[in-house]
């Protein structure tokens, strides 16, 4: 029998600290001896990128709710301030060891692989003098220092750009004495320069553009004494704001709002912990920032200019082992995508089976004089897509094609602005969804002409429509022309280009309409199941798990006896294994070589085993916010595949995998016996030349 739960605040975690220990498992990557160093090194620069994001996202939205006196609580029961302050000890914690990391343990190993990051008390004559070279040729013509004073006053500092403060004693030719100047790097700049083997008596010797300006910034104030010069970097709220109500042209609008995204209000300054407390005091004081907001750090400030190391250094036994993507089977045997399509539905699963099966499906309808429309949703998209040089390409041969682009995708806005352009041109229609929801939704729909009828085809996708990351991040796409999926897809085109009420669709979930609902029906039929005394079963993997509902469903069909298992790669508010709570709710973490990026939703459903896929987490903002879909797998054999490769294979793994506790605190399910990796196995069953293992 079922008890009623009373919850609490104590039966969530908090978003922010959430996103904090799923950043606390990416640094775990950069200390993990498994991994190459060069790939260890890449996980420390993953780390900085995401602590990017979440200052200018996450820490900004609460310093706006701090500023404005918000006394709003959300299911963890913490106040803005409270928040703040337990978001601030622990990202300090996490920083300070990211740079331990760093000095103790991958450069050095580095320096034993001959990769030296060569330091200022180091150079040798011959290199002090090629890097004296270097900064008058390359960096004294456009470098502009600025002497503060009356006429002079405090610069604009771009967000995340390299500046130094630099303390003066003297007078210049004016007889002007401010004693403090500002520096911007420009960032047409590399931060990372390599000198040639020659020079740096190494194979790999690099050093940082920092140090070359340090050294040489005496040249820069002529006749005047540099005391001191010290590095900072500014991070500033990047969230951007429009007015749904007074916005008449979406994309104006936007275009307008871009520029200001540099100079939002300042959020977190690093300086290197060189930097005495005067200047760091003088330097929080110009950007209206506390103590707090103070992170000292032991080396550059800046380690994402890092990520560009990995590519200067040829030497493969530091880089994971190449690997090559297979094409799928059923492509493989028919070449006509189309045809293939018509014999069944194709899964295909990224990064290791190619995503060329996806473009050769917009590429083949472009070149199809059969072909008649083609639509498509782009969320984010690389900046060489095929697939939109495909779409521009049927657009100019007349085909009727239609596309959904997402403006608000963040931080690609502006890639986005641009080939919305260049389709338009072309003779496109763009569209950019419905104002205040974003487009979520991985769609993409071919309207072909086959013996007298037309025939729909489409595709749906739990990640974006972008060539690159579709090799980093895992993801399934499946292809169909089942007549009642391709009418509900249809219909939520209509229902992005048209106007008009939604119509009720056949297999599809959407928000923000029925999506979050049928997922409630499911988690609360699984729960009725299980006091019948059956079997009863739910297995989900997502993102992130957040919505409060969702979240309690799923505590009250625990409570049921379902038995419960949540592959959430990071941020997720509920808590497992607590007693006469969630007693039947297990929570691991899939964190390695790939971004775990899928979303499967599996009901047992007394036997018949309900799976869904979807571009949509457990949030409020995919449930309410943003327009997404959840779509079944109807084919057996397909089915069976999702089951296996998406969910089975990740509840074995105990090589990449954190399990996390009640307390919310997560520990590695490192297990005695076999060592699973779900990300090898998945490499070793589509790898190109590699043995297929047992998944």
């Amino acid at each position: 029998m079922s008890r009623a739960i009373k919850l609490n605040s104590e039966h969530f975690v908090n978003r922010e600290l959430g996103l904090l220990a799923f950043n606390k498992r990416v640094l775990a990557q950069a200390e993990d001896e498994r991994v190459p160093m060069l790939e260890r090194l890449k996980f420390l620069c993953i780390f900085s990128s995401n602590m990017d994001e979440f200052f200018e996202v996450r820490v900004a939205g609460i310093k706006h709710q701090i500023k404005f006196n918000d006394q709003h609580t959300g299911p963890d029961g913490l106040l803005p301030k409270q928040a703040f302050a337990k978001i601030s000890a622990e990202a300090h914690v996490l920083v300070a060891h990211q740079y331990k990391i760093l000095n103790e343990i991958v450069l050095p190993k580095l320096a034993e692989e001959n990769i030296h990051f060569l330091r200022r008390t180091s150079w040798n004559d011959a290199q002090r003098l090629w890097i004296r070279e270097f900064f008058f040729r390359e960096l004294m013509p456009i470098l502009t220092p600025i002497g503060l004073d009356p006429a002079h006053p405090f610069p604009r500092v771009l967000n995340k750009s390299l500046n130094f403060a630099v303390e003066l004693d003297g007078k210049d030719a004016f007889g002007r004495n401010s004693g403090i100047a500002i520096v911007q790097a420009p960032r047409a700049l590399p931060r990372v320069i390599r000198l040639p083997s020659e020079v740096a008596n190494c194979e790999h010797g690099f050093v940082f553009l920092s140090s070359i300006l340090h050294a040489h910034v005496n040249e820069l104030f002529s006749g005047m004494a540099v005391k001191g010069c010290y590095q900072f970097r500014l991070t500033r709220d990047s969230e951007l704001t429009l007015d749904d109500e007074d916005t008449k042209d979406l994309k104006i609008a936007l275009q307008g709002e871009l520029s200001h995204r540099q100079f939002g209000d300042g959020v977190r300054l690093e300086v290197a912990d060189s930097c005495p407390d005067e200047m760091s005091h003088f330097l929080l004081g110009q950007f209206g920032l506390n103590k707090e907001d103070l992170y000292q750090v032991n080396g550059i400030v800046n380690l994402v200019r890092l990520m560009q190391i990995p590519d200067l250094v040829d030497n493969p036994t530091l880089k994971y082992p190449p690997y090559t993507a297979s094409k799928a089977k059923e492509l493989v045997k028919e070449s006509d995508v189309f045809k293939a399509i018509r014999k069944q539905d194709i899964l295909v699963h990224h990064p290791f089976q190619s995503f060329n099966a996806v473009t050769d499906f917009i590429t083949q309808a472009a070149e199809d004089p059969d072909v008649l429309a083609i639509k498509q949703t782009f969320y984010r998209t690389s900046a060489d897509s095929t697939l939109m040089k495909s779409l521009i390409e049927s657009a100019k041969r007349g085909k009727e094609v239609t596309v959904v682009v997402e403006l608000f995708a963040r931080f690609d806005e502006e890639a986005n602005i641009n080939w919305a352009a260049k389709l338009e041109d072309a003779g496109a229609h763009v569209v950019y969804g419905v104002v205040g929801h974003k487009t979520h939704a991985k769609m993409a729909m071919v309207v072909r002409r086959e013996d007298g009828t037309l025939r729909r085809y489409a595709h749906l996708a739990t990640g974006n429509y972008h060539q690159r990351t579709a090799k980093l991040y895992t993801d399934f796409g499946l292809f169909t022309c089942n007549n009642e999926i391709c009418a509900d897809v249809n219909d939520v085109f209509a229902q992005l280009t048209g106007l008009g009420k939604s119509n009720k669709l056949n297999h599809l979930w959407q928000s923000p309409f029925t999506l979050h609902s049928n997922l409630i029906k499911a988690i609360n039929k699984e729960a009725e199941i299980a006091k019948s005394g059956k079997k009863a079963r739910i297995i989900a993997k997502m993102n992130a798990l957040l919505e409060y509902d969702v979240i309690r469903a799923l505590y009250d069909a625990s409570n049921a006896g379902v038995e419960i298992d949540l592959l959430v790669r990071g941020v997720c508010a509920l808590k497992p294994g607590v007693l006469g709570v969630s007693e039947n709710i297990r929570v691991r973490s899939v964190v390695g070589r790939y971004l775990e990026h899928t979303r499967i939703f599996y009901f047992l459903n007394e036997g018949e085993e309900s799976v869904y896929l979807s571009s949509a987490d457990w949030m409020y903002r995919n449930l309410f916010k943003r327009i997404e879909v959840c779509f079944p797998i109807l084919d057996a054999k397909v089915k069976k595949r999702v089951i296996q490769e998406g969910l089975d294979v990740y509840l074995k793994d105990n090589m990449n995998a954190w399990e996390m506790m009640p307390d919310s605190t997560y520990q590695l399910a490192h297990k005695r016996g076999i060592q699973n990796s779900a990300q090898q196995a998945l490499m070793q069953l589509y790898g190109q030349d590699l043995p297929a293992p047992e998944i």
